[in-house]
């Protein structure tokens, strides 16, 4: 029970300017897909994964994130007089699924410096850490596989996918080996190092970590302690690095699909796929494409 994971920090102070001008008055992590905003998935990831403490740094401009997880007593009201009652379930389901805590971050000034605004919330426990512009489709949710790792060793762990080629320079790579560990099939991994955005050449290997990650509360002493890097931001990666001087890490490789939903083509890739495995909707999108001759 001491390595029990109960709250998950969602890093939301970016300016998403990947995705200009539709971000400019809105959050990107309230981009819909499908129906849903991007960070409700993370929540239901967390939520699936037993956490329902969820904190979220934000930055100005973000209070749209704060009205969608509050309740909507107008919008609630008027959907129980017209009798629309699964709409009304879904509006109050997304309020009722979790509580949720919010802490700003005035500046951005990296991902690590997001997640130590956040450590007074955290407090002398484990945590998890979720990116909302990594969209898992998994039928184990991703950090619940982490979680199973962590329960086990009581270290922290990181979600890993194969990149080759050039794009691998656009991630935190890791030199790991592979560890024996029952019904894993050699997915998971004692990491030696990581090195933040490694040219294809240099990378040492194609193991790139991903927006997922269950951390122990050593990584707020190693983010206070690193200095600031490229950009003058302080990066998590290289507070990984830190900690992992004094205390092993762990990386997995997930058993699910990721999409890049902070690019525009993969934010458009996880519309389509989401879309057809939706029983409402896969049916006739999918007849609408097939009759696209472009």
């Amino acid at each position: 029970m001491q390595n029990k994971v109960r709250k998950a920090v969602f890093p939301a102070a970016g300016l998403g300017t990947r995705f200009l001008p539709a971000t400019k008055a809105m959050p990107k992590e309230m981009l819909p897909l499908v129906d849903k905003p991007l960070i409700q998935y993370g929540v239901e990831e967390a939520m699936h994964s037993g956490m329902n403490n969820i904190i979220i740094v934000t930055g100005r401009g973000k209070s749209a994130i704060e009205d969608h997880f509050d309740v909507s007593f107008e919008l609630e009201h008027l959907l129980e007089t017209r009798g629309k009652k699964d709409l009304l379930a879904q509006v109050r389901g997304i309020s009722d699924m979790i509580d949720v805590s919010y802490v700003r971050q005035k500046e951005a000034l990296g991902l690590g410096h997001a997640v130590l605004r956040a450590k007074e919330l955290v407090g002398p426990e484990s945590f998890a850490v979720v990116l909302s512009d990594d969209v898992i489709d998994a039928e184990i949710p991703c950090l619940r596989q982490l979680l199973d790792i962590h329960e086990f060793y009581g270290a922290s762990v990181v979600a890993l996918m194969e990149v080759d080629g050039p794009e691998i320079s656009s991630y935190g790579v890791v030199d790991a080996d592979p560890v024996a560990h029952n019904g894993l099939g050699g997915r998971l991994y004692r990491v030696h190092n990581l090195v933040e955005k490694p040219k294809a050449s240099e990378a040492p290997s194609n193991l790139a970590i991903i927006g997922r990650y269950i951390l122990t509360p050593d990584i707020f002493n190693s983010i206070e302690s690193i200095p600031p890097g490229s950009g003058g931001e302080i990066q998590l990666t290289d507070a990984l690095k830190h900690l992992l001087r004094q205390k092993p890490i762990y990386g997995l490789k997930f058993e699910g699909k990721r999409y890049d939903a902070g690019d525009k083509l993969g934010f458009l890739k996880a519309t389509v796929e989401f879309a057809l495995k939706r029983h409402d909707l896969g049916g006739p999108f999918r007849d609408y494409l097939k009759s696209q001759t472009i």
